[in-house]
């Protein structure tokens, strides 16, 4: 296959985990690293392997060997630094939530068109092998006729006073904070799965912690819970700790869900139930080879992970055999290897979440918080 070189602007978490799936593609080489600085840049490089570092992307993006970026930024960057990959001609995959307006994705879209350029956004969590074998066993009808939906996503990383990150900033991050960054995840999968649009919601958000205590030193996301009385600031905050969402799916099907950044040890619970007809579907990441599978008339069912044993269509997304666990880094991985195909050979079918998707988030979030303010149902 074509090799191929990226760079990653970015240097968090996010960081790490992009230039580790990408590594494990064999044909796509990080060849640079951007970051807010050349001394955090160069740092970040040095613990990764990667040779170039740079404190202003543009000089990545005016390097015509360079087929493609990543923008791993707060949510606030997104947007400026997708638009410049995508005039310097690079495919780009961004982190979700795409932008901070739906006015900034059509943009995006757009732009993307016009370049006739690869473009993703980052919802890797449609890749666990055994939720692609629920796209499919829905697909195929072996749900019946979708009834309802229900799930949550539930995390406890925020649950003091003292815990921070740039997402709970509305200037970096947007208006939205939990319901955007993994409620954003939870409406994209229902989708997919379903192949049926959210076209309503009624929705509900709570910030607990009005003032929390601002690290004065940059720590990473998940991490910063040693530090001392006189580490911190006092800081107001406007963004969502929880929220809950009514909706309406396709012309029938109804929903609900939470979120939460504050909901002591879930550390990373995003869990969906889907009924039918005919049966219904239970899955939790933090159990990502495990699937549910209730009947009314027969006994219900518990599958595992096998790659031989999932739907046709689902199996190529299983790599490893049976009794292998593939959870988070390979669900990334999944995602860039499509993603690199294309980049690859243009011939190749789109199999990923494009920017058209990003954009559909955008719009529901939105949506999610005009509810919330009007306390009444909107339509999307």
């Amino acid at each position: 296959m074509k090799k191929v070189t990226t760079a990653i602007i970015g240097t968090g978490f996010m960081g790490r985990v992009h230039i580790e799936g990408i590594r494990r593609l064999g044909h796509v080489e990080v060849v640079a690293v951007a970051g807010s600085s050349d001394a955090s840049a160069k740092k970040f490089a040095a613990e990764m392997g990667v040779e170039r570092s740079t404190g202003d992307y543009k000089t990545l993006l005016a390097d015509p060997s360079i087929d493609a970026v990543h923008v791993l930024t707060p949510n606030s960057l997104h947007f400026p630094m997708s638009m410049a990959a995508l005039e310097a001609g690079k495919a780009v995959l961004c982190e979700k939530p795409l932008t901070v307006t739906s006015a900034e994705a059509k943009k995006m879209v757009a732009l993307a068109a016009k370049k006739n350029l690869p473009n993703a956004v980052c919802h890797n969590l449609r890749y666990y092998p055994v939720v692609q074998h629920v796209r499919r066993i829905i697909e195929s009808g072996e749900l019946g006729e979708i009834l309802h939906v229900q799930g949550t996503y539930s995390q406890d990383w925020l649950l003091y006073e003292t815990d921070f990150n740039w997402r709970i900033e509305a200037d970096r991050n947007g208006e939205l904070r939990a319901m955007g960054d993994i409620g954003s995840h939870w409406m994209d999968m229902i989708q997919h799965l379903t192949a049926l649009p959210i076209t309503s919601v009624c929705a509900d958000l709570a910030t607990f912690h009005k003032t929390r205590k601002k690290p004065k030193v940059a720590v990473q996301t998940f991490a910063g819970k040693k530090l001392k009385p006189n580490d911190y600031e006092d800081v107001a905050i406007t963004t969502d700790d929880w929220g809950a969402v009514m909706l309406r799916l396709g012309d029938r099907a109804r929903g609900a869900f939470t979120v939460s950044q504050v909901a002591a040890g879930c550390k990373n619970k995003f869990a969906f139930e889907i009924y039918g007809t005919k049966a219904g579907v239970q899955w939790n990441q933090e159990e990502p080879d495990r699937l549910w599978i209730g009947h009314r008339n027969t006994p219900n069912q518990l599958i595992v992970k096998d790659g031989s044993l999932l739907h046709p269509k689902a199996a190529a997304y299983a790599e490893l055999p049976g009794g292998h666990s593939e959870g988070y880094d390979d669900s990334h991985k999944a995602l860039y290897k499509r993603f690199y195909q294309k980049i690859a050979d243009p011939s190749v079918p789109v199999e990923y979440p494009t920017f058209e998707d990003g954009l559909r988030g955008m719009i529901l979030l939105e949506k999610v918080a005009e509810s919330a303010k009007k306390q009444k149902w909107v339509k999307v």
